[in-house]
């Protein structure tokens, strides 16, 4: 037997001697003073374990306990676990004709989202990744770890410089490598055919190194042109390439024990693949990590630790002190107070008060319990009895609960608050959250009278506004009669001043033109100052979001690297 987690056990048994020594030896104050004798006559004899006699179950208890803590096991055994795995490489073509949009959003996207979407279903793969235009490049080399896989295809930048042409031959190489060590070699092209008329080559190649090829074609026979940033692709004389699917590539899968089928917009020509590759194939067996297994003991001290523990604590209290605490707990249930054992004195002497009508002593008494959300609403009750009504409605609002039948009583007297401040449009407000968590009599009737009266109030001020206009109008005819008699006498005056002022106005709009003039052509400048640097500065978040992830590529040295593709490098 060995203990899993030793550290526990050492540093948790040492204080636990040190309370064992302190309970065996700590004598109580009535052993100090009195002789063992007289104890043992005065003390009432009784069934019950004593004092000393519970603290050292309870010790061994905790040294079970700690024990459990520590793990014991047995039987250690190391296991080696396998899994059986289908190696399948994917080949995902980046030449620039998989930019071509006769497949929606393009036919690179769409290649690259058939193998995230298998990766995210549970299978038996084991999946690597290459990355081919005139060379070939591992993406990512066999792995089961599909979130990193899922990682690498989303995040690399496929526009990279290595899409001139589709290189079938150096892709199949490069699968070769990274297949060497399984008996099983499976590979995947997602392509729009290439660039060949015939794969006779390539077909001998996989037959050589018993290569199952298998090919989904993602493109239409419809020529597409290829977009750029510019426009089109031209080809060498101006003129636009259109491309489209090229079939010849299916005797290469046909010919290799592989198989062929073009795409469909859902993934049922990915999981037909892959069903025949499981099909054929044999699995390969992939040993993953080593684990240690245990016979596991720490049950056995844990229940002892347990039965110990129930032995200590065996003695109940008597039925009559269970019947008296449960009819207390009904009790202040009823009253809707939280309070402890040593508050249920209080807590009643303030309930009679409040019952009693004394809401001043019973504000006193609730006070002491605003510790808790009843308690809050209890004082806020007193408090409103005894017409104080703006601390009622701030205890009011300082309740805050889950309890839905609190809230509505909350919301209803805050309603009742706010009708006593004169605040009506507050008043209709709670009254109208309070109907919301429950449907109650008395809060409608309260509700229709809020809004009776502010009907009234409203028409009332409609009144009164209209009797001031009435009075305005009359004041306004008077000074207006006062006005055109005082307006015919300064008329005399202030035609020999206007001609001194015509002249002094003129000269000071001259001068506010020209200031006008030079403020409006550098609000300007700086207007087109500031659009200027937002759309440089959006230029360069655009980048930056736009920016992928850099992600390590490696290319693969194979023989057929320089093929030409110098007739149609796309």
């Amino acid at each position: 037997m060995q203990f899993l987690y030793p550290n526990v056990l050492f540093f948790m048994l040492i204080p636990i001697l040190i309370l064992f020594f302190l309970i065996i030896t700590q004598k109580s104050k009535f052993e100090k003073i009195f002789d063992q004798n007289i104890i043992n006559k005065l003390l009432i004899s009784n069934s019950n374990l004593t004092k000393k006699s519970r603290n050292i179950i309870l010790f061994l208890s905790l040294v079970f306990m700690v024990i459990a803590l520590s793990r014991p096991v047995t039987n250690e055994k190391e296991q080696n676990i396998e899994q059986e795995l289908v190696p399948v490489i994917f080949a995902i073509d980046a030449s620039k004709s998989m930019l071509a949009q006769d497949v929606y959003p393009n036919r690179l996207t769409m290649a690259k989202n058939k193998i995230l979407n298998l990766i995210k279903t549970p299978n038996e793969l084991s999946i690597g990744v290459l990355i081919f235009g005139e060379s070939s490049f591992i993406l990512s080399p066999l792995t089961n770890d599909f979130s990193s896989l899922n990682f690498l295809i989303e995040n690399f930048d496929y526009n990279l410089n290595i899409n001139d042409g589709s290189n079938i031959f150096s892709a199949l190489e490069a699968s070769n490598k990274l297949l060497k060590n399984y008996k099983s070699k499976n590979v995947i092209f997602l392509t729009d055919g290439g660039n060949n008329d015939s794969f006779d080559e390539e077909t001998d190649y996989a037959n050589k190194n018993n290569l199952n090829v298998y090919t989904i074609t993602i493109a239409n026979n419809t020529p597409t042109p290829i977009p750029t940033k510019n426009g089109y692709l031209n080809d060498k004389n101006g003129n636009i390439v259109m491309v489209k699917l090229n079939e010849n590539i299916k005797s290469l899968s046909l010919n290799t024990k592989g198989g062929y089928t073009n795409y469909t917009v859902n993934n049922d020509d990915i999981n037909s693949i892959i069903n025949d590759i499981s099909n054929k194939t044999k699995k390969t067996l992939v040993e993953l990590k080593k684990q240690k297994t245990y016979t596991e003991l720490f049950y056995y001290p844990l229940g002892f630790a347990i039965f110990l523990m129930l032995i200590s604590f065996s003695s109940l209290p008597s039925y009559k002190s269970v019947l008296k605490l449960s009819l207390l707990l009904i009790f202040f249930q009823n009253i809707n107070l939280e309070a402890s054992i040593l508050d249920f004195n209080e807590i009643k002497d303030a309930t009679n008060a409040y019952n009693n009508k004394d809401f001043k002593t019973a504000s006193n008494k609730f006070k002491d319990f605003i510790n808790t959300q009843e308690g809050k609403y209890n004082f806020a009750n007193s408090l409103y009895e005894e017409k104080k009504y703006q601390s009622a409605l701030d205890m009011y609002k300082d309740i805050t609960t889950s309890n839905e039948n609190l809230e509505f009583k909350k919301l209803h007297n805050m309603g009742n608050t706010y009708v006593k401040l004169n605040d009506l449009e507050n008043a209709k407000k709670m009254y109208e959250k309070a109907l919301k968590i429950k449907d109650d009599k008395q809060t409608k009737e309260n509700l229709e009278i809020v809004k009776n009266a502010l009907k009234k109030n409203n028409q009332n001020q409609d009144n009164q506004n209209q009797d001031n206009q009435n009075q305005n109008d009359n004041k306004n005819n008077d000074n207006k009669k006062n006005d055109t008699q005082k307006q015919n006498n300064e008329n005399k005056e202030n035609d020999t001043k206007e001609q001194v002022d015509n002249e002094k106005q003129n000269r000071q709009d001259d001068l506010n033109k020209k200031e006008k003039s030079e403020e409006k052509e550098a609000s300007q400048s700086k207007i087109s100052d500031e659009i200027l640097s937002k759309k440089e500065e959006k230029k360069w978040l655009d980048l930056l979001e736009n920016k992928k992830i850099p992600i390590l590529l490696k290319k693969v040295e194979t023989k057929n690297n320089s093929k030409d593709n110098s007739s149609s490098p796309w």
